[in-house]
């Protein structure tokens, strides 16, 4: 018997793109699979959809919040009613290919690891590909203090292994501190070049404003990890440096 994995989605407003990332997900080539769906309190018709998906797939399940707390707390809520080994993430306006968690899993059994991630594509919200972001087959804690290098959509944990790990309830880069707590304790981990996901690139995405995501980093470096003004200033340069060549060599 398969192993059981276990899918973090969190939705708010998204009849747009709800139903195309949960067939995505339903049409896994990998079945055993459970899909945890929390929504953080949408005011439009995505709980009616997920509902309908619901009815037609007992693998399928909902939380409602009472209130908009933000996609980590969202995530959270269903990490927490989780029941696989394996513990993966799907925002829901992203896709899955086929065979992703089939591929992933075989990969982390076969090469022994506890998180792994992929590369993956990039879309707009008309389904036009823009480019792919392919990742590093290697990474270390030092790397992941620099940046996130691993797309949330594409991160799979071992939760009997690492035990089950929460995100923070900050609003932006809360993936990057769950990512940072598993490198504390794993050190480095391998990921697959060959893109398994695609992650949709939205004008009104709250991750769209770069400049808002340095204040971000800040707040993960000192208040979530805790370390002091200097170290966090000196890291903070680090992933600027990181930024201006990226931009300089696109």
């Amino acid at each position: 018997m398969k192993n059981l994995v276990s899918v973090i989605m969190p939705t708010y407003n998204s009849e747009k793109f709800i139903a195309e990332s949960i067939d995505s997900i339903i049409n896994q080539s990998y079945s055993n699979f459970e899909l945890l769906i929390t929504d953080d309190n949408s005011n439009d018709k995505t709980v009616e959809i997920i509902k309908k998906f619901q009815e037609a797939d007992s693998r399928i399940k909902l939380f409602i919040l009472n209130k908009n707390s933000g996609a980590g707390v969202a995530r959270n809520n269903s990490i927490k009613f989780s029941k696989g080994k394996y513990i993966a993430f799907c925002d829901s306006d992203d896709l899955w290919k086929e065979k992703k968690i089939e591929k992933q899993i075989d990969f982390m059994i076969s090469n022994d690891l506890y998180f792994t991630y992929s590369s993956y594509e990039v879309i707009d919200e008309k389904n036009s590909k823009l480019k792919t972001i392919y990742v590093t087959e290697k990474l270390n804690h030092k790397q992941m203090l620099c940046n996130n290098y691993v797309g949330c959509l594409t991160a799979i944990y071992d939760q009997e292994k690492l035990g089950k790990i929460y995100m923070s309830k900050i609003r932006k880069r809360q993936d990057w501190t769950l990512w940072l707590k598993i490198f504390k304790i794993i050190n480095q981990t391998s990921g697959i070049v060959e893109p398994l996901a695609v992650y949709r690139d939205r004008s009104d995405s709250i991750s769209n404003n770069k400049f808002d995501l340095l204040k971000y980093n800040w707040i993960v470096y000192n208040k979530e990890l805790g370390y002091n003004k200097v170290k966090s200033v000196l890291l903070l340069i680090n992933f600027l440096h990181y930024y201006a060549k990226k931009k300089i060599f696109k």
